[in-house]
């Protein structure tokens, strides 16, 4: 019987020292995995495929999860959050940082001039002061930027709807990619006849109030690719069919989602461009203060009838022919 209760007493040993072994094990293996840290501002569909693209990108050269270990973190819209994110990262010690939108990217350039960091989804890395320059960032931080045709959409804007004179732009003063926009906008309405009326938006949670201020004051809103603003972009597609205003936005998803019309990059492909930069990182060992500042060059009018229709605009069959994206 003592025979019988010592054998048991060391194969339950035995099979407790198998477990830690292959614990241990299963933890090299982890640790012997590339560890990138995706750190977010925001949830919305454009930012959500840039992120997308990327590790498409990646799987696609054989970085899948058997050679690489995400940790994908979201700050909600908080910049403070966004640097503890930033933080967790270096204390971590992750190879490589894809930072999406421009406060998330300051926020995590803030505590690292060490970690590679590729932005994605920035419309300006200069003003934002991520890197010297666009040729040559001479930082730990590169990648592609987001710059959408401004003057181009306005242009649009005013094809639909040749009437509008005031057009009310929404942007968060927070966010150094709305601030390079809206520069960009007053450019082109100025250019276009446009009297520009400016709206202001401090949080997600104020986005319909600000929208309902420029009933009465604007005859077009147009929403550049502000994550603020974009993060509640359903509250200004309430207050634009409501008051039948033709409602213009920076990019494709938010068309998708309501808005009458743009002329917009494609945030997945500009994913999979950063994941073309990271790779030169990963297997070129490239330095980041030496790669160019990317932009994507392709970009495509997308079209919503029906939301145009709900906003008081019938669009041409003419602008229709030209669609790149007609969305149902």
């Amino acid at each position: 019987m003592r025979e019988m209760r010592r054998w048991a007493i060391g194969a339950a040993m035995m099979v407790l020292l198998l477990a830690a072994l292959l614990g241990a094990s299963s933890v090299l293996a982890a640790e012997g995995k590339i560890k990138i840290g995706i750190t977010q501002i925001v949830e919305h569909p454009a930012l959500d495929a840039a992120r997308q693209g990327f590790i498409d990108e990646l799987a696609e050269a054989g970085y899948d999860e058997s050679r690489v270990v995400y940790d994908m973190q979201n700050a909600q819209g908080d910049f403070a959050t966004a640097q503890t994110i930033a933080e967790k990262f270096v204390s971590s010690s992750v190879d490589l940082i894809l930072a999406i939108a421009t406060p998330t990217a300051q926020a995590t350039a803030n505590v690292t001039q060490d970690i590679p960091i590729l932005i994605t989804a920035v419309t300006d890395p200069v003003v934002a002061g991520l890197v010297e320059s666009i040729d040559a960032p001479g930082t730990n931080v590169t990648g592609t930027s987001d710059l959408t045709p401004v003057a181009k959409q306005l242009e649009l804007l005013r094809t639909i709807r040749p009437q509008a004179k005031r057009v009310g732009v929404m942007y968060n003063p927070g966010e150094a990619n709305s601030l390079v926009q809206l520069d960009l906008a007053r450019e082109a309405a100025a250019e276009l006849g446009l009297t520009l009326v400016e709206v202001p938006v401090d949080n997600s949670s104020s986005v319909y109030q600000a929208a309902q201020s420029a009933v009465g004051r604007v005859d077009a809103i147009y929403v550049p690719t502000d994550n603020t603003v974009v993060s509640a972009l359903e509250s200004v597609i309430i207050v634009a069919e409501n008051a039948k205003l033709p409602l213009v936005a920076g990019e494709t998803d938010s068309v998708r989602r309501g808005a009458m019309a743009t002329i917009s990059i494609d945030y997945y492909g500009l994913g999979r461009q950063t994941g073309r930069m990271a790779l030169e990182i990963l297997e070129n060992n490239a330095d980041p203060a030496s790669m160019p500042i990317e932009y994507l060059e392709d970009v495509a009018l997308v079209l919503n009838p029906g939301a145009a229709q709900r906003m008081g605009v019938e669009l041409s069959a003419d602008l229709l022919a030209e669609a790149s994206e007609i969305v149902d």
